[in-house]
């Protein structure tokens, strides 16, 4: 399971309530949206994780990357805008899928009234008309649903970078300036510290036995962290866990 897919799946697991919200507010943001695209000349990207949806609207940016003549703007019944990420050099593009992870698990900590404060910046490569790698600025938002305590929307935007960003990834608190660097940030989150030993001792070919000794614990505990790991990185054995997890720079 790659990194897309446990973001889905967190996604999916977050439990909204029955009740729709207000479709004056999604219309709100959706207005919001367009408003980026028009005055930065962005691509913007409205995503609403309840509903498996997105709405995608183009600026002039797009004109450069050839993204803007693919598809109309409005509504697709996705949260992933892969005719965007096309685009996106894949050494980027998986690191991407790493930080907005990272960055959901950040947002989800803080407290409620915090939690638009905060937005994600990137680094990305992008092809554009010409067919050559250019610098894009990448840009993350969550907004919470109105009644309650999951994430319901999440906006992206992609401009021209136009300035030098101190790191590749970094997390912006609007309200003070204060950057975070997401790094490795929160991956306690994802694995536990223990978790992450039994899974590098797993990685070096160490049975449960010999693992239990090694951490003095015990072959139960062993046993329990095996399963947490498999459940937590959604793969069915341990072959699969070392490589999922290398691959989320886990281990």
């Amino acid at each position: 399971m790659d990194t897309k897919e446990i973001l889905d799946k967190e996604f999916s697991e977050q439990k909204f309530p029955e009740e729709h919200p207000n479709a004056e507010i999604l219309n709100r943001y959706k207005e919001i949206a367009c408003n980026y695209a028009r005055m930065e000349n962005a691509i913007a990207v409205l995503s609403d994780l309840r509903n498996h949806a997105s709405y995608i609207y183009y600026g002039r940016f797009s004109q450069m990357l050839g993204a803007g003549n693919r598809k109309k703007e409005g509504k697709v019944s996705s949260i992933w805008e892969d005719d965007i990420f096309g685009l996106i050099h894949p050494d980027d593009l998986a690191s991407k899928h790493l930080q907005e992870l990272r960055f959901f698990h950040f947002i989800k900590s803080q407290p409620r009234r915090r939690r638009y404060d905060y937005y994600l910046t990137s680094k990305l490569r992008m092809k554009n008309a010409a067919n050559s790698y250019i610098p894009v600025l990448h840009r993350m938002f969550y907004i919470s649903a109105p009644c309650d305590d999951t994430l319901w929307l999440a906006l992206c935007l992609y401009n021209p970078l136009v300035f030098e960003m101190p790191a590749k990834c970094v997390i912006i608190d609007s309200v003070n300036g204060r950057t975070t660097a997401l790094d490795g940030y929160n991956d306690t989150k994802i694995l536990s510290i223990r978790e992450k030993q039994v899974l590098m001792l797993i990685d070096k070919g160490l049975t449960s036995k010999e693992i239990s000794e090694t951490l003095s614990i015990s072959i139960n505990t062993v046993s329990r962290h095996r399963q947490e790991i498999l459940g937590k990185l959604q793969v069915k054995n341990s072959i699969e866990a070392c490589r999922t997890a290398k691959d989320l720079k886990l281990i």
